[in-house]
């Protein structure tokens, strides 16, 4: 394989769990041929983001997709994104009765009464948490599993067997207990795996190293120190 992750010619077919693009690359399977998914995997998926914004519109989305598929969703984002007032946690908390009504006629995004309410809903609960914890990303952070909580090697039935984890599982319970709705731990360990928390890129996928070295860079947010001294992490 060229060290931009495209095939060469001899190469060998993928291993289970990745598969080779029609540009060459080798990369996971689940993005398909679809050129937007392709595009969320490279550039989005597994990266770390702690800007506040960005991660109230996955808190959002992910609530969204439970019984969809993600590509349903990241179709839809660009309209999310004008529904919801960019998911300006303050500006979606302020919605009433008839931003409720607006919303379940947009067909642009999914129309689901009780996803609706709860984005709104959380939206205060997202101002609470900022209040709390000095920010979004400083709590979500701090679920951050450790080495020894991760895969020895993340191949395909790693992945797969993936679905939630005793990290995922703490903090949907520390969101529940805050009032947040849509926050199950199966949906809490994709928004994990989305805002970077973990790298579940397949072991030769062509984006793992960039995204590793990108968790690597990343300077994780911390919670205000309290009087009498620093939290323990929730997650280790």
């Amino acid at each position: 394989m060229a060290s931009d992750g495209s095939a060469e010619a001899g190469d060998p077919l993928p291993a289970e769990g990745l598969l080779r693009r029609a540009d060459g690359v080798v990369s996971c399977w689940w993005p398909g041929a679809d050129p937007g998914y392709q595009h969320y995997h490279d550039h989005e998926w597994g990266r770390p983001v702690g800007e506040d914004r960005r991660l109230f519109e996955k808190l959002c989305l992910e609530g969204f997709q439970a019984g969809l598929s993600w590509l349903t969703i990241l179709r839809k984002r660009e309209n999310f994104r004008r529904a919801f007032a960019g998911f300006d946690p303050a500006q979606v908390a302020a919605f009433g009765p008839a931003d409720v009504e607006r919303l379940l006629g947009d067909a642009g995004i999914v129309r689901h009464r009780g996803k609706i309410e709860a984005a709104i809903g959380n939206a205060g609960r997202a101002l609470e948490l900022i209040d709390e914890a000095g920010s979004i990303a400083a709590f979500l952070w701090q679920f951050e599993p450790g080495p020894a909580d991760r895969p020895a090697l993340c191949d395909h039935a790693a992945v797969r067997a993936l679905t939630a984890t005793p990290a995922s599982t703490a903090m949907s319970r520390a969101l529940r207990a805050r009032g947040w709705r849509f926050v199950g731990p199966t949906t809490m360990y994709a928004l994990m795996q989305a805002m970077g928390m973990v790298n579940d890129h397949v072991e030769g996928c062509a984006v793992r190293g960039e995204v590793e070295r990108d968790r690597a860079a990343f300077v994780r947010p911390a919670r205000p120190t309290p009087a009498g001294g620093a939290e323990p992490s929730a997650s280790r």
